[in-house]
């Protein structure tokens, strides 16, 4: 098959996203009050109306509704005060009264967008002329509707043994856990908007971001507590008509959304110009091999048999809900990202990957208050380039690390080290440098003599370096370095060195 960048100069690919969110945060379940816990024993959280036992009535979990109204302010949509549950039929062990409890045409949320911001080689793969307006480096805002985010609960988890890993056809047998059936779920539709894999990966990173900082879910693509449905078809570039599309199912991890896509994409494009017929089916993505396969020929509305749940009374939310609702959101990773770059001066890039995680966002906050802004960046570039993998770290800690390193008391190796060593303890860094004779010597005075006596005995680097090799000093650096044992500041060595090459 052709590689997606060649792919997509004759193919226009048209994505849309199916996002499915457990409010894991919640104690109990969407209509009953059973407990919200899918680590305990199989079958052990259930009662006879997530069993589907005849006679059961369903009640539904205020604070379920609560949460997807704030999933729909946050992400700019339209709150529809009057909406109702509907009945979706379909027979399978999951679901054992073999409908499920979903929202009809009228969601409690409808018509939002995000706006994605496209930049390094993800821009790359959207080729100018589809309807965004690049920059000159080749980033690009791209604004991606929603169609909607409805209301449902989650099915009972499958689990199938036996046979090759990855391969759910290949399956002896196959089990069934009911504790996570009638988990309360919101599902986001969006428009067929996106136009590559890498703005599909966006899409859920930023959206998970986003629910995150709600607090409506722990958003574990790991444990299936966030997963998403992929839909994509293909058209020639300059054409209105939407091709016929496919839909991957289930995908549980970033990676695994963009490389399913890219795949379909270039297996589609092939299809089409062998002059086959793409077919409208659900296909499953196999990690291990690296392609899509068929699962089953894709349903229709009709299939389902929709109607109204009569055992559930049509909602009619207030106003005073709603502003209850909003008033509980708070400040959001894009709002964060724009405060972090006005206030503290630091990168868009490290700004945006720290605000996208409110732990992180608390630890960076907490690490910064009270400091100057050189402080407050060195605090960013240690968080985004040194903290991961670190989970024991303090904030007092981090700001000690930052003021070493703005300062030049300690290098940006040292600084990991240092990160190692009081990871997980009470250890002041301070301590643990001059313990450790770490602190960098910042005193030309001191140096001074250290840099002469490198060129006197690297006479040939030094002529190199008048000859024009500019990149020579780096090793006349290391030189100095390795004289002081590791204690005089590089910095200062080069601005000294440079001094007495050029003088």
């Amino acid at each position: 098959m052709k590689e997606l960048a060649e792919v997509l100069k004759d193919w226009e690919a048209v994505i849309g996203l199916e996002v499915h969110t457990e409010l894991t945060t919640l104690d109990t379940k969407m209509f009953c009050n059973c407990r919200l816990s899918h680590d305990d024993e199989p079958n052990t959280n259930v009662c006879p109306v997530c069993l589907g036992m005849p006679g059961a009535l369903p009640v539904p979990n205020r604070k379920a509704i609560q949460s997807i109204v704030m999933a729909g302010l946050a992400t700019n949509c339209e709150i529809q005060k009057h909406s109702m549950f509907y009945r979706k039929h379909y027979f399978y062990p999951d679901m054992a009264k073999n409908f499920q409890t979903t929202q009809g045409p009228v969601a409690f949320c409808m018509y939002g967008h995000l706006d994605l911001e496209v930049f390094g080689e993800g821009s790359s793969e959207r080729p100018d002329g589809t309807g965004v307006e690049k920059a000159a480096d080749g980033s690009y805002v791209a604004p991606i509707r929603i169609l909607r985010i409805h209301m449902e609960e989650d099915a009972a988890k499958m689990v199938h043994v036996g046979g090759e890993e990855g391969r759910i056809t290949a399956a002896t047998e196959s089990l069934v856990d009911y504790n996570r059936c009638g988990t309360p779920l919101i599902e986001l539709v969006t428009e067929p908007d996106l136009r590559t894999p890498e703005e599909a990966r966006l899409f859920m990173e930023k959206l998970r971001e986003t629910y995150l900082t709600l607090g409506i879910s722990d958003c574990s693509l790991e444990s299936g507590s966030m997963r998403c449905d992929g839909n994509i078809s293909l058209r020639r570039r300059g054409e209105t008509a939407y091709g016929t599309k496919t839909e991957m199912k289930n995908i549980n991890s970033f990676k695994s959304l963009h490389d399913a896509l890219e795949y379909e994409i270039r297996r589609q494009a092939e299809v089409l110009e062998e002059g086959g017929i793409v077919y409208q089916e659900t296909r499953h993505w196999e990690p291990s091999r690296r392609r899509t396969i068929v699962m089953r020929v894709k349903e229709t509305a009709d299939d389902y048999r929709l109607f109204p749940d009569p055992d559930l009374a049509p909602f009619d939310l207030t106003d005073a809900f709603i502003e209850e609702c909003r008033s509980r959101i708070p400040e959001l990773p894009d709002a964060k990202r724009d405060r972090y770059v006005t206030a503290y001066g630091i990168k868009r890039a490290d700004a945006a990957q720290i605000a996208g995680d409110p732990k992180t966002a608390r630890l960076f906050e907490q690490a910064v208050d009270g400091v100057g802004e050189k402080v407050a960046g060195t605090v960013a570039n240690v968080i985004v380039n040194l903290l991961p993998g670190h989970e024991g770290v303090s904030s007092e800690q981090l700001r000690s690390i930052a003021v070493l390193l703005a300062g030049d008391a300690i290098t940006f190796a040292q600084a990991r080290e240092v990160l190692d060593l009081v990871d997980g303890t009470d250890d002041d860094p301070e301590r643990v440098v001059d313990a450790r004779g770490m602190r960098q010597v910042s005193d030309a005075g001191e140096l001074a003599p250290i840099v002469a006596e490198v060129l006197a005995r690297c006479p040939d680097q030094a002529q190199q370096y008048r000859d024009g090799n500019k990149k020579v000093v780096g090793f006349l650096v290391g030189q100095c370095m390795k004289a002081s044992k590791g204690s005089g500041n590089p910095k200062l060595f080069n601005r000294l060195l440079t001094q007495r090459l050029e003088g």
